[in-house]
């Protein structure tokens, strides 16, 4: 598998940004329901640090419940954006485990977990903080941006096992989001503490800001990862 892109079949589709000296990190960037790499790419060149890599794969094409079956690109099925709302827990885990696919990629091409950070927006967002916490290898650091934990009610148990009790993560949501209200992410912040150290977790939130992102975030999100990546 090592140096093969092919045989990693998110890799072999993914939106790269290669850095501009030795690549000595990366980050794992996962868009929301409907998008695809190319705008978060964009993103993330527009804060890039020289020695980091950065992914930004494609999600699957898939009937979405939520979007009357519609078939889009989506990490795993949404059936609804509430608390309560039921989960695809098989689709959820089969998309994890397909971006621990990439860790390990990255991990015999060089990159070792430690210097690998996850994020994602909204869905992506959500699936990244799942993967992170049920991830047998301890990460950088986690940036969840307007989403939610998915199978909240699993946790702490699901992280059993886990290298990353104590991985920083950096939460940011929009105060006016209508897709997922802030108070949404105010309890998945809660809820983070309990499965990590809670002074690892760091949650922000911007007035006035939908369901997207703004320069103020990026920043932070930027800060964040130039943190958790140091140059080495």
């Amino acid at each position: 598998m090592c140096g093969n892109n092919m045989s990693v079949p998110l890799l072999s589709e993914a939106v790269t940004v290669s850095g501009t000296e030795k690549e000595t990190a990366a980050v794992i960037f996962l868009h929301g329901l409907g998008d695809s790499g190319h705008g978060w790419a964009e993103a993330m060149t527009s804060i890039r640090l020289p020695y980091v890599k950065y992914i930004c794969p494609h999600a699957p094409q898939m009937p979405v419940t939520l979007n009357m079956n519609m078939t889009m690109s989506s990490w795993f099925d949404l059936m609804g954006l509430k608390p309560e709302s039921p989960e695809d827990e098989l689709g959820i885990k089969k998309a994890a485990e397909s971006i621990k696919v990439i860790i390990d990629h990255e991990a015999k091409n060089g990159i070792p977990p430690n210097r690998v950070l996850l994020g994602g927006f909204s869905q992506g967002g959500a699936l990244s903080l799942y993967t992170a916490l049920t991830c047998q290898q301890q990460l950088a650091g986690v940036v969840a941006l307007s989403c939610w934990l998915p199978l909240h009610k699993t946790f702490p148990q699901a992280a059993f096992g886990s290298g990353n009790r104590d991985t920083p993560i950096l939460q940011c949501h929009g105060e006016m989001d209508p897709m997922i209200p802030v108070q949404f992410g105010a309890l998945t912040a809660e809820k983070l503490k309990t499965i990590v150290s809670a002074h690892k977790v760091t949650f922000h939130t911007y007035p006035g800001l939908m369901h997207t992102s703004c320069p103020q975030e990026m920043s932070a999100v930027k800060e964040f990862i130039e943190k958790q990546l140091p140059r080495i």
